[in-house]
């Protein structure tokens, strides 16, 4: 097959008008374009199948929209088999022998999957030193976008997409609910909480599907990525890690659980953070050296995927983790003292965790005399509204 009929074919706006009829994800997408004046090269991250390639899409057609000539945007699948073989510099050389541009022509440069390719940070690099395009990219795998970036170092914005928000959740269930109508918006929450945030999960709830996306992550992205041999360990442990969300755990207790040494589970459970999968969480202390040798909390990447593995049954423990989501770029640590836990402390903020439920006489006594600027006890639907 030619590469000039391949890239056709991913570039279907070449030759004719097209819609875009997926659901936008404004958040994404509002991120974006403030940066698409900039030189920087954009990296959108994530978990697998989290809809990372449908917003490259989206943020096509808006250029579009906004008068852009279709021949100045070149989309390049680069997981795509027809193209293994060329490196990206062909590609785009091929692109301009088609399009009959000059070097100096500014060009938008859309590269799926980036780090399916070894050297993807060299040509980057030297297309954004050499050229006046603007670089906008993908990748499930932050294994390598963390390992390679040094070479970018500077050049770069990184978006990591999450799994959709309770608004977004709403909008994907084509629902309308005014803020007044709680008994609407609870169900729709309880929902939420067992369904999680994968696009096309929530459109379709179909179990097979998520089934089918969490073996492709343990095994494309954890265990064959990383050459690992104990299959059998590494699947257990994804399953005991569900079991634990929001628990505090020891990597000693899970490497006798699991027969393995405590190198091992340390180095899995740092491949499952690698590949969107799980968070670890601190617990908060003024001493560097307790808060590393504390035990640690784990949250997973999408609350529908526990719930896949371990039924819907602990709500709470799904409550908590979907408020972690929402807070998880302000830094987040576990606070623990005198035996009593308090779920989140930020910079700003201490946040309680309680679905339907109250703080008990011990816990309300230990979360009034922390000191914090802000104070919130998250109960339901209302938290993921703000």
């Amino acid at each position: 097959m030619d590469i000039e009929s391949e890239l056709y074919k991913q570039n279907p706006w070449w030759d004719r008008k097209i819609e875009e009829k997926s659901i936008p994800r404004e958040i994404y997408l509002s991120e974006i374009f403030r940066s698409i004046k900039s030189k920087e090269i954009i990296f959108l991250t994530g978990l697998r199948r989290i809809g990372k390639t449908t917003i490259l899409m989206q943020t096509i057609n808006q250029i579009l929209t906004n008068k852009t000539r279709p021949e100045d945007i070149l989309f390049i699948r680069l997981d795509s088999f027809n193209l293994l073989e060329y490196s990206i510099h062909q590609l785009v050389e091929e692109y301009r022998k088609i399009h009959k541009k000059s070097v100096s022509d500014f060009f938008y440069l859309f590269l799926d999957e980036v780090t399916s390719r070894d050297n993807f940070e060299q040509e980057l690099k030297s297309l954004y030193d050499n050229e006046n395009i603007k670089i906008i990219c993908s990748s499930s795998i932050a294994t390598m976008m963390r390992d390679k970036k040094a070479l970018l170092t500077g050049r770069t914005r990184t978006i990591e997409v999450m799994p959709l928000n309770f608004q977004e959740f709403l909008q994907f269930k084509g629902v309308k609910v005014s803020k007044a109508d709680k008994a609407k918006l609870e169900s729709y929450f309880k929902d939420y909480l067992r369904i999680g945030g994968i696009p096309y999960y929530v459109l379709t709830e179909d179990r097979a599907y998520l089934n089918e996306l969490v073996e492709s992550i343990v095994y494309k992205d954890v265990i064959a990525y990383h050459k690992i041999s104990g299959e059998k360990a590494v699947k257990e442990l994804f399953v005991l890690l569900c079991q634990r969300v929001g628990k505090p755990m020891s990597y000693n207790k899970l490497a006798e659980l699991l027969k393995i040494s405590v190198n091992s589970v340390k180095r899995y459970v740092g491949y499952f953070e690698k590949a969107y999968l799980f968070y670890i969480v601190d617990r908060y202390s003024k001493s560097i050296n307790e808060g590393v040798t504390s035990p640690k909390k784990i949250y997973i990447g999408d609350v529908g995927i526990k719930n896949i593995i371990t039924e819907f049954k602990d709500l709470g423990a799904s409550y908590e983790n979907l408020v972690f989501l929402k807070i998880k770029d302000e830094n987040p640590n576990y606070y623990l003292e005198n035996s009593i836990e308090i779920d989140f402390i930020t910079k700003d903020s201490l946040i309680e965790a309680k679905y339907n439920l109250e703080l008990n006489k011990k816990q309300l006594e230990a979360f009034n005399a922390v000191k914090s600027k802000k104070k919130i006890i998250a109960n339901g639907y209302k938290f993921f509204l703000d």
